[in-house]
């Protein structure tokens, strides 16, 4: 879709509303042949086929509600979305990612949840970790409740950098400078680590430990700034002295399993991954760590990302939106859920279940959960994002300026967050 096309989309969203806001009754909610109400639940990718598999709980603690599920394909989830909100068709609940809240919230089509929290304490703030908070209200309305989370951290092979001096992961941003040479050392087309410079979220994690703001409290670009630019410079470098390749080519896990990628950061999705597809690897053979630090006395930094389930503010249900939403954010519904998807629980009561307690494969993510944030909960983050992932392959490909390539991000992320 065009941004001429998104344009005009989400100008007939702001004017669907108002007409609604206009009208004279709220559609009456859809009712079943035997008198169950419906709740309409649209879940995205791989959740959304997940999804008809809980139901059924849901449904038994609930008999009067019949749970109507669409999984809707996140490539084009989005535009769908915008569509459904327009013309007032959409579902009751609905799986958002966590960039898109800011645009929908501002466009008033996410419900404010804040008059539930009583009926359903399982919607308020404090039941989740500080990162995935940030991104609940939106104008001081809650609009968004985590549903799962995630974050990244380093993926090392334990045995291969043992020969070269490291019989512990880097913790630092020099450790990790040097044990990824040392590692490249090797030669034979092996590389120390590798970084997609193409993930919008990539530089974020390595800025915020360096002290930049990304975005100031006043909606101000810091992109060209000293924090920002150094993060940049810093693992730019790797693509430079040919620590990382600069185009991938590479299929990262078989890679990985032969050495020729000994390190790379990715999420919770990789540990089974790697299980799965790399049998002959022994667990002693590799591991995970956080992002490491600046230095020895920096914090650790990583992205958060997963989904939130939020309420239409079109919807025709929902009360029973709510109460839905609130069910999939029990602990033992989340735990459910986890052993069902292997998405990580968003509320920290969860991750006290045995089953998550001991299960060390991902103990370090719970670990970088306490310092992980979500990107920017602003509406243009999308676009900025995609400003981001041109000038690093500027910079990593083409070998241009850092300095000049930041000026040009930040001029436009300026005009950007300024509409």
């Amino acid at each position: 879709m065009t941004k001429t096309w998104k344009s005009v989309v989400a100008c007939m969203l702001i004017f669907s509303l108002i007409l609604s806001a206009c009208g004279n009754k709220e559609e009456a909610t859809a009712t079943t042949a035997d008198g169950k109400r419906v709740l309409k639940v649209w879940g995205m990718g791989a959740e959304g086929t997940a999804l008809s598999k809980i139901v059924p709980d849901f449904e038994k603690a609930n008999p009067d509600i019949k749970v109507e599920v669409q999984a809707i394909p996140w490539d084009n989830a989005h535009d769908k979305l915008l569509t459904a909100v327009a013309s007032k068709k959409g579902p009751d609940v609905v799986q958002m990612g966590l960039g898109w809240i800011p645009e929908f919230a501002d466009a008033g089509a996410l419900l404010d949840l804040s008059s539930y929290t009583d009926k359903y304490p399982n919607l308020k703030v404090d039941n989740f970790f500080k990162g995935a908070q940030q991104t609940m209200t939106y104008n001081d309305q809650l609009v968004g409740i985590p549903w799962y989370i995630d974050t990244r951290v380093l993926f090392y092979r334990a045995d291969l950098l043992k020969e070269v001096g490291y019989n512990e992961p880097p913790k630092t941003w020099a450790e990790l400078k040097d044990a990824a040479t040392k590692l490249a050392a090797r030669g034979n087309g092996n590389y120390g680590i590798l970084l997609d410079s193409q993930d919008q979220v990539f530089t974020l994690p390595f800025a915020w430990e360096n002290g930049s703001e990304v975005i100031s409290s006043d909606n101000k670009a810091q992109f060209n700034q000293p924090p920002y630019v150094d993060a940049v410079k810093y693992l730019s470098s790797f693509f430079t002295e040919k620590l990382a390749p600069s185009q991938v080519d590479l299929k990262l896990l078989p890679s990985f399993g032969e050495g020729i990628i000994p390190m790379f950061i990715s999420g919770p999705w990789s540990v089974q991954q790697i299980k799965d597809e790399l049998p002959d690897l022994k667990d002693d053979q590799w591991g995970t760590v956080t992002i490491p630090a600046k230095d020895e006395s920096g914090k650790s930094a990583s992205i958060l990302g997963g989904s939130s389930l939020s309420v239409f503010s079109s919807a025709t249900n929902k009360d029973d939106g709510a109460k839905f939403i609130s069910y999939m954010n029990e602990p033992e519904v989340q735990v459910k859920w986890y052993e069902l998807t292997k998405d990580l629980p968003s509320t920290t009561k969860a991750w006290e279940d045995k089953s998550l307690a001991s299960n060390k494969d991902i103990q370090t993510f719970r670990t970088q959960m306490d310092t992980a944030r979500p990107a920017p909960f602003v509406k243009p983050w999308e676009s900025i994002a995609d400003l981001i992932k041109a000038a690093m392959q500027e910079i990593t490909i083409g070998g241009a300026d850092v300095q000049e390539q930041m000026d040009q991000v930040n001029s436009q992320a300026d005009d950007l967050l300024a509409n």
